[in-house]
């Protein structure tokens, strides 16, 4: 699928690829859904291959991000400037933060991550609405986006970070009960 470059596309993309995440989920049996990962650190080179070890860390990770831009835009509109990525962390330490978020959420409910979740993609497609395409997707149109666009940032917690999940749940499915 071609990355979106337009309003129209985003939401599209965004709502295809979480509903398309869901299909698989609401396809799993209870018990599959609730297992631990079989697949090990050693199935992929990236850290979250170790890192996350069921769908809860699945879900969290998708919520967390969420949250940043929602986070993100929110104080920026507000005047506040205030990057992406919380500080201490950028872009060479976000895996830190990602365990941060892995271990927040620890002895968060399977069913509260779930929810979680659903909750966070509705509030990021409300937000992505009260934007013009011009907004989302001309470079430098949002001052505090730093020359990149707002849809970029939109792309990447939505629609490419589902596809990312739908290859751990993929994975998960392929090694349940081998």
């Amino acid at each position: 699928m071609p990355r979106p470059r337009t309003k129209p596309d985003l939401i599209q993309a965004a709502n295809g690829q979480f509903e398309k995440m869901w299909g698989m989920i609401d396809s799993m049996p209870d018990d599959e859904q609730n297992a631990i990962f079989n697949f090990g650190a050693g199935y992929g080179k990236e850290a979250h291959w170790g890192r996350d070890r069921n769908l809860r860390d699945v879900f969290v990770h998708l919520y967390e991000w969420h949250e940043l831009l929602l986070n993100w835009v929110s104080a920026n509109q507000s005047g506040e400037a205030k990057p992406f990525l919380p500080a201490p962390y950028n872009w060479e330490t976000y895996g830190d933060m990602n365990v941060e978020f892995w271990k927040k959420h620890q002895f968060t409910p399977y069913e509260a991550s779930k929810e979680m979740l659903r909750g966070s993609h509705k509030k990021v497609m409300a937000l992505i609405e009260g934007f013009s395409d011009e907004e989302l997707f001309v470079e430098g149109r949002l001052p505090w986006t730093g020359g990149s666009d707002l849809g970029g940032s939109c792309v990447s917690t939505t629609s490419s970070h589902y596809e990312w999940a739908m290859e751990k749940i993929k994975a998960h499915i392929k090694t349940y009960g081998a």
